[in-house]
């Protein structure tokens, strides 16, 4: 007598446990923690302007809101790493999706180390650079490499619309970089950048974006048949 096949989904369609969950959740509470740095740390430096002032201006050397943004920028860092393995382990037979999930842990881990900060506005235009600058650029670049590869290697692991709505988080990237960077000498020069601090905003929180629908739809894929499509 034939004994009777049970069917057992295979791995990869399996339902992420309630760990991958919580880690899928740091996703999204990374990006909130990140916009709610840049909406409430600001209030705290008398006569900093978000429109005309960067990002990294609120943990420069002798900035009155380093002594906050810093910890926070860990906890940041520790909430993305943390995400990066719940892609990772949601990914299973999705090859870029585990790409995605280790190029996030990197990312993660990048942050968690505090960045060799930059000085204020004035001392750059005094003459005051020195090595620490220089490699807050490089920090910079490498952080902007990783998120560039992360939505890349990310387009390729759901269907035809993250797809699409990842080329277009790229092309806002590409073209709201490049005028963040056309108005970036005037950061050193101390010269007036009314725009700057809005462009590269925009960046940040077309970025941030991509990581919450990312996360929602790994959240999401786990209540259908098939969890994730991708190249093999």
């Amino acid at each position: 007598m034939t004994a009777p096949v049970i069917a057992i989904p295979s791995l990869h369609r399996t339902a992420p446990g309630l760990q991958t969950r919580v880690l899928l959740v740091c996703g999204i509470l990374s990006s909130l923690l990140y916009a709610a740095m840049n909406v409430f740390i600001p209030m705290l430096w008398d006569g900093y302007n978000a429109a005309s002032r960067v990002v990294s201006e609120l943990s420069a050397i002798d900035a009155p809101t380093r002594s906050l943004w810093v910890p926070l920028g860990i906890v940041y860092g520790v909430l993305v790493t943390l995400f990066g393995f719940g892609v990772w382990t949601s990914a299973r037979g999705n090859r870029a999706l585990r790409v995605v999930g280790a190029l996030l842990i990197a990312y993660g881990a990048f942050d968690i180390i505090p960045w060799p900060p930059m000085h204020l506005r004035e001392v750059l235009a005094a003459g005051g650079a020195t090595l620490t600058d220089t490699l807050h650029i490089v920090w910079s670049m490498i952080a902007v490499l990783l998120m560039i590869l992360v939505i890349a290697f990310g387009a390729a692991a759901f269907g035809q619309w993250f797809r699409k709505y990842s080329i277009g988080t790229l092309m806002t990237l590409a073209i709201f970089g490049a005028l963040t960077g056309v108005d970036s000498p005037g950061i050193s020069a101390n010269v007036p950048t009314p725009w700057i601090g809005v462009w590269e905003r925009i960046n940040i929180g077309v970025y941030m974006l991509w990581v919450v629908v990312l996360a929602i739809a790994l959240l999401r894929a786990r209540n259908r048949r098939s969890l994730i499509g991708g190249a093999q």
